[in-house]
């Protein structure tokens, strides 16, 4: 069983990365069997279901291209009205598209772009450049501090919903508290917003999103509300009601015209920008145990935030010897696009010319130093590499 994290996703190969996983995988025949297969772990909890709901660009549920004439039909007819058939942008193309003119306001519903965008200094001035910006949040996160308008909304306890895992297991979670002071859920805040639009949205609440769902979702199909709440969760595809669900797939073949995978190339390339003698590491940035994606909830704990309270690189020892700078002191890490402040510390893990910090400090935003590069199919820019230089302060 292969997992991987978004060290192999984050790249400008990114995807030809994990082309060259699913190959590995069929060509040592570890798919189609319990305890094997592919499984990558995703960066924030249910971005599975998110990802199923149609919440990426180019799809509609399940995966449906949007530009796939007859899959945009059978929305169109689900939904009453007439859709887009061109992709959408991603994050870092909305970005480009704002400072371009393109776009003059945005609404963000659970994302932090102000610190989880690549080359912060691009992504700010694109926020601050917006005609109107609605953020609708549980907290004023760095990207709030833009907005126009704040909308208080629900955190998961305050809520009855479905997460996805990896594995595509549906699970029940029900609303345990009652949001604070004048927040609202999030299904009321969309609701509202769509009736001021004009639009006729009329759910009762997350069951009758969840039939929704099921209409246009084959995947999920057999999986009812009921089921759920008797079953507590249901693995897809689950076509019918009286389906077990499937937790091991492709057992008897793929979803091509022929039944067969299909391999697929994916030579060597380099990353879109290489450490030289003026920026000699490599920085790689990512999450650690203590404080969870950009920081937003968990740097507001402050059992969490006294084990780690200030922002830190790390690197080799040999490394930091080289460069006089003891575990503890101070350093300075620039790239191209900007420079941060940190405390040193050594990490035997991190190979030599490699530094590694964490994207969760506001006041050490190592997103101000990454590069918005992307890959070329998938879209994702490449913030686990890129040329820095790291000098005492």
């Amino acid at each position: 069983m292969i997992f991987w994290g978004m060290g192999i996703s984050q790249h400008v190969h990114g995807t030809d990365n994990a082309r060259a996983l699913i190959s590995l995988a069929l060509m040592t025949g570890q798919i189609g069997r319990p305890g094997t297969g592919l499984h990558p772990l995703r960066g924030q909890n249910n971005v599975q279901g998110a990802s199923d709901a149609g919440l990426i660009p180019m799809v509609f549920p399940d995966y449906q291209r949007v530009d796939n004439a007859e899959a945009r039909a059978f929305f169109e007819r689900l939904w009453g009205t007439a859709l887009d058939p061109e992709p959408g942008l991603t994050v870092v193309e909305i970005m480009h598209a704002i400072v371009d003119g393109q776009i003059k306001g945005m609404y963000i519903m659970g994302e932090n772009p102000a610190m989880s965008d690549p080359n912060l200094h691009h992504a700010r001035t694109a926020l601050a450049g917006l005609e109107h910006l609605v953020v609708q949040e549980i907290f004023l996160t760095e990207t709030a501090f833009h907005a126009d308008v704040v909308l208080p909304a629900s955190a998961f306890p305050e809520k009855s919903g479905t997460f996805t895992n990896t594995d595509r297991r549906v699970q029940l979670a029900r609303q345990a508290l009652d949001p604070p002071g004048e927040a609202r859920q999030d299904l009321w805040i969309i609701q509202e917003i769509a009736r001021r639009l004009g639009l006729e949205w009329h759910y009762d609440g997350p069951e009758s999103v969840f039939v929704e769902m099921r209409q246009a979702m084959q995947s999920i199909r057999g999986i009812t509300w009921t089921r759920l709440e008797r079953e507590h969760s249901v693995t897809y595809p689950c076509p019918s009601e009286d389906d077990p669900g499937h937790p091991v797939i492709f057992q008897d073949g793929f979803p091509t015209a022929d039944g067969l995978a299909q391999f697929v190339p994916s030579p060597f390339r380099n990353a879109d920008e290489l450490p030289d003698a003026e920026y000699p590491f490599v920085l790689i940035t990512g999450r650690q145990l203590e404080h969870w994606h950009t920081g937003a909830m968990t740097r507001r704990s402050a059992v969490l935030d006294a084990i780690e309270p200030v922002p830190v690189a790390s690197l080799h020892p040999d490394d930091l010897r080289d460069l006089g700078i003891a575990p503890g002191g101070r350093l300075a890490v620039s790239s191209r696009r900007g420079r941060i402040e940190l405390f040193a510390r050594t990490r035997d893990g991190v190979q030599r010319g490699q530094v590694f910090i964490p994207f969760c400090y506001q006041e050490a935003a190592v997103n101000l130093l990454t590069n918005e590069a992307l890959d070329p199919d998938a879209k994702i820019p490449e913030f686990k590499f890129c040329a820095v230089k790291v000098q005492a302060v």
